[in-house]
């Protein structure tokens, strides 16, 4: 992988990227708790099929967006259109929206109680409305792909966190969602076991998936990412292909945060 999958589509935007109609559109949000500003005025597109890293000092928002995005967390001001479709809209479902925005979190969250498939087939059966039989074929698909098919009746507490983290991963891909947020998914992980699930995050780069990755993976955001976005003070101070922003950035300030990633 080049960091490069949109220059193979047909038409280039002003940054490098392929232009085409976007999956996803965050116009002016604002976000505030409080006094404190978290956003003041993100816009970001991402086409289908490109995967976008976030990158930022601490408290710069780059969790917060994610939630907002599939509306765990509400948007003060702004729009955020998935599709077409304004999905912050007052009349728009949450849970409908979550169908198509797979999460998957840093902190993992799986229910203890649950086997890897268990936690799988959860929210095929309540939200897909699947039945037995169909939700546990998906299940045992999912875990098969990323590399856990002979782990499907273990529960969470007899898996290694990287087994767990690419559980939640299965989980998010068994709901066919248009898109996949990942909120840091290796942070918690040691080097062995981090390689573990960017392995399986770089395979789903290359089978097409859409996704948003907050990492400080930098081998990851230069190898498999299409577009970097530096987030700080509530804005996005900068944007474009990994090559120019690790090699040529156009702000001192970009390339001051990067060097302290030691891409």
């Amino acid at each position: 992988m080049t960091g490069s999958h949109a220059d193979e589509r047909d038409g280039t935007a002003t940054d490098g990227r392929a232009d085409g109609e976007a999956l996803l559109r965050i116009e002016d949000v604002w976000k505030s708790y409080g006094d404190e500003a978290v956003f003041r005025g993100i816009d970001l597109t991402i086409d289908r099929g490109d995967v976008e890293v976030l990158v930022g000092p601490s408290g710069s928002g780059k969790s917060t967006l994610l939630r907002c995005i599939n509306r765990l967390t509400e948007i003060d001001r702004g729009a955020i259109y998935l599709d077409g479709l304004e999905v912050t809209s007052p009349d728009a479902d949450p849970d409908e929206l979550r169908q198509q925005v797979g999460m998957v979190f840093q902190d993992i969250n799986l229910f203890a109680h649950l086997t890897a498939r268990q936690n799988v087939t959860l929210g095929l059966r309540r939200v897909r409305g699947f039945g037995k039989r169909a939700a546990r074929e998906r299940a045992d698909e999912e875990l098969a792909k990323v590399g856990l098919g002979d782990q499907a009746d273990s529960y969470p507490a007899q898996l290694s966190g990287g087994q767990k983290q690419r559980v939640g991963i299965a989980r998010a891909l068994a709901m066919d969602p248009k898109l996949v947020l990942f909120d840091e998914p290796t942070s918690a992980l040691d080097p062995e076991l981090s390689n573990s699930v960017l392995a399986v995050m770089e395979r789903l780069v290359e089978e097409g998936m859409t996704m948003i990755v907050v990492t400080h993976e930098m081998r990851f955001a230069r190898s498999a990412a299409d577009g970097v976005t530096f987030l700080e003070g509530g804005r996005v101070v900068e944007r474009g292909p990994p090559d120019r922003m690790f090699e040529e950035p156009e702000r001192a300030r970009t390339r001051e945060f990067l060097q302290t990633l030691h891409g």
